[in-house]
């Protein structure tokens, strides 16, 4: 079967669209208050952590999102990291074996707006012949940093690269920083201190609740419903340690873990957004593609002295720290 294109809707289409998919919702009875959202998980297979080796969190992570009863999650494999932490592919086969899937993110993690179109695509093509013969490889990509350049020739480009290539758009609708709490937490077990689990978990949870709540009011208000969401996660301690309190947490709220690969058949997937304000994610770019400022498409946590203050007030971080990050 032929590769799907990507298709690029202007912005009135793309609103005529979505409204004519609530539509359907709403005549076959489906309820336009079902809320779903995958996970995904990045930059697999990571090193050591504060907390767990590399095996130990494949392990753990494993085992959370069984406990949840969250299958399907798809981690987005950075061949570099598969070449330095897990060259027998024992970890990836693990995620796969345990019912989830594995996509591409890249060999050497570029930033799409530092590189040539034509060096960036080569590093796709040398992740993707590493991939390709994984059992439980499907054909996404998602870009580093959500970096999809900063001139539309670049973007366009690259996107037609991926249509060439077979590979489908591995977009998120719910960015956040979770990679920087755990670099807060590094940072705490380095100089000795240790974080209490409880209130971690707490912290944890309660950031990305918000910034789920966050993108799918931004969905609900300017793109009139709430789409199958797609949950930007790294495959890190933090991720093993708490993922099954994220999902109890969510199921709590009425929402539905649903496998990445259900998500990305949402008709979201055909909308690419005509605008370079691409790095939260998919609802937020379609926003700001209707002219919505983009200073109220980031959350707040999606800010690096935000977070290590956040961290400090509720205990999670030396105050001896503080005055070296003023």
């Amino acid at each position: 079967m032929p590769a799907p294109q990507f298709m690029h809707w202007p912005v009135r289409t793309a609103q005529a669209a979505i409204i004519l998919i609530c539509g359907v919702f709403f005549l076959t009875g489906l309820s336009a208050e079902v809320k779903t959202i995958a996970l995904t998980f990045d930059d697999a297979p990571r090193g050591e952590g504060p907390f767990f080796s590399g095996t130990e969190r494949t392990q753990e992570l494993i085992a959370a999102l069984e406990s949840a009863g969250a299958q399907g999650a798809m981690f987005y494999a950075t061949t570099g990291l598969i070449e330095k932490y897990d060259p027998e592919h024992a970890r990836l086969k693990a995620y796969v074996d345990a019912g989830h899937v594995l996509a591409n993110h890249s060999h050497s993690h570029p930033w799409l707006h530092r590189s040539d179109a034509g060096q960036y695509l080569q590093d796709i093509d040398k992740a993707s012949n590493i991939l390709t013969d994984l059992e439980g490889y499907h054909a996404f990509y998602r870009f580093p940093y959500l970096d999809e350049g900063r001139s539309q020739a670049k973007r366009d480009a690259v996107r037609q690269g991926l249509v060439d290539r077979g590979l489908k758009h591995g977009y998120v609708t719910v960015d956040n920083y979770d990679w920087y709490m755990q670099a807060l937490v590094s940072e705490a077990v380095k100089a000795g201190f240790k974080p209490d689990q409880q209130r971690l978990g707490e912290t944890y949870v309660d950031l990305l609740l918000q910034s789920i709540e966050f993108y799918d009011e931004i969905a609900e208000e300017h793109l009139g419903r709430s789409p199958a969401h797609v949950l930007l996660l790294h495959e890190n301690d933090l991720a093993a340690l708490y993922i099954d309190d994220l999902v109890q947490a969510l199921r709590e709220r009425g929402w539905t873990i649903v496998p990445a690969l259900e998500a990305y058949r949402d008709p979201l997937s055909a909308l690419l957004p005509e605008t370079l304000f691409n790095g939260q994610g998919r609802v937020a770019a379609l926003a700001h593609a209707q002219g919505v400022p983009a200073q109220q498409l980031v959350h707040h946590s999606e800010d690096e002295q935000w977070l290590r203050q956040e961290f400090l007030r509720r205990g999670l971080l030396p105050r001896a720290n503080e005055a070296e990050h003023q």
